[in-house]
């Protein structure tokens, strides 16, 4: 939940506001009034997160799977993609920042894998392009995976006999087993994790489908400035915003540390505490908040950002509604998204 009043979201936030406040004299319902307005802000997620590009073919779909899962590929064994994206967790791993190999904590909070390949970019600061791209250089990441080079990587698929697999799934391409398919392979596979949730269905018209308690948490989320950068597909992950508009963002979440986000790559004074704004889709199933993990409960997250980002103070009666409205933005977890417990055999995947 981060927000800086860029010129989009500046314009972004105007019409909201112009759309939210303005009396209609066509008899509309409140209910048919709030709809149009959150039809306009939000869109229901897609079919498939499948792409010309990155296509979710089912041979690299079944080998990204079993990767996914697979620890033998870390630099000594305990580390696997599952292990920071749980499913039980809903793609997340409950910890305020994850644990890679050899027990190294990594920078940041990890975010939820459902959805992701939606997202603009990948990574709290967009140091990575995209799903792919972030899963083929975690292998080498010094706090993930561990591995010293691309190369142990490669002769590591080798010996655990995944070369036939990576032939199949990447017939068309020589070498088929290399560091760049390894990412397009798992990053085949994440494209497959689609939530929808009860917000998507009211979305598409069954406005029945949420609560009026959601309802009102809308109608507030909308009013008070929040979807000016939560809007969406997503509910968020479409651009880069600074953390802490109206007070330094430290000063309501006690972090630890400040983390100066995208500033430590770009060196640009505008990018100083920026980062990408989150999807807050499943957010309710997701703690702990914020890219350092500083904000265990959704209460006391919603009620910070409208402290660091709107200059609001919400009543509790507020942040029950906005978190009756965030729950109905939980989506089911995929059938796919399951651990799989047999490497050797063939036909251990579904």
């Amino acid at each position: 939940m981060i927000a800086f009043f860029t010129l989009r979201s500046f314009f972004l936030f105007l019409s909201i506001s112009i759309m939210a406040h303005s009396v209609t004299s066509y008899g509309e319902s409140t209910d048919t009034i709030l709809h149009t307005k959150a039809t306009t802000i939000f869109k229901a997620l897609p079919e498939t997160m499948s792409t010309d590009l990155y296509p979710t073919r089912a041979e690299r779909v079944k080998l990204g799977r079993k990767l996914f899962f697979d620890k033998r590929l870390s630099l000594d064994g305990s580390v696997s993609c599952e292990t920071c994206h749980i499913p039980a967790l809903h793609a997340t791993d409950g910890l305020p920042k994850s644990i890679g190999v050899e027990h190294r904590a990594n920078l940041r909070n990890a975010p939820t894998l459902l959805n992701a390949a939606l997202q603009f970019t990948a990574h709290w600061d967009g140091s990575r392009a995209t799903v792919e791209d972030q899963a083929s250089k975690s292998f080498t990441g010094k706090l993930s995976f561990g591995n010293p080079d691309e190369a142990t990587v490669v002769h590591k698929l080798m010996e655990l006999g995944y070369e036939n697999e990576f032939r199949t799934a990447f017939a068309d391409e020589s070498p088929s087993l290399s560091i760049e398919n390894l990412g397009k392979a798992i990053g085949s596979y994440e494209r497959t994790l689609i939530s929808p949730s009860p917000f998507d269905n009211y979305l598409k018209g069954d406005t029945q489908s949420i609560s009026s308690y959601a309802k009102e948490g809308l109608n507030l989320f909308i009013d008070k400035g929040c979807a000016s950068c939560h809007n969406g597909t997503l509910i968020g992950g479409n651009s880069y915003q600074k953390f802490g508009i109206t007070k330094s963002y430290w000063l309501a979440t006690h972090s630890e540390s400040i983390d100066e986000g995208r500033y430590k790559i770009t060196q640009n004074d505008s990018d100083l505490y920026v980062f990408k704004t989150p999807s807050l889709r499943n957010v309710a199933m997701t703690p702990p908040y914020f890219h350092d993990g500083s904000i265990v409960g959704l209460d006391q997250a919603i009620s910070v950002m409208a402290d660091v980002q709107l200059g609001l103070h919400l009543n509790p009666t507020e942040v029950k509604s906005i978190r009756s409205f965030l729950e109905s933005l939980t989506g089911r977890i995929p059938s796919n998204f399951s651990h799989i417990e047999s490497f050797a055999q063939k036909d251990s995947l579904h």
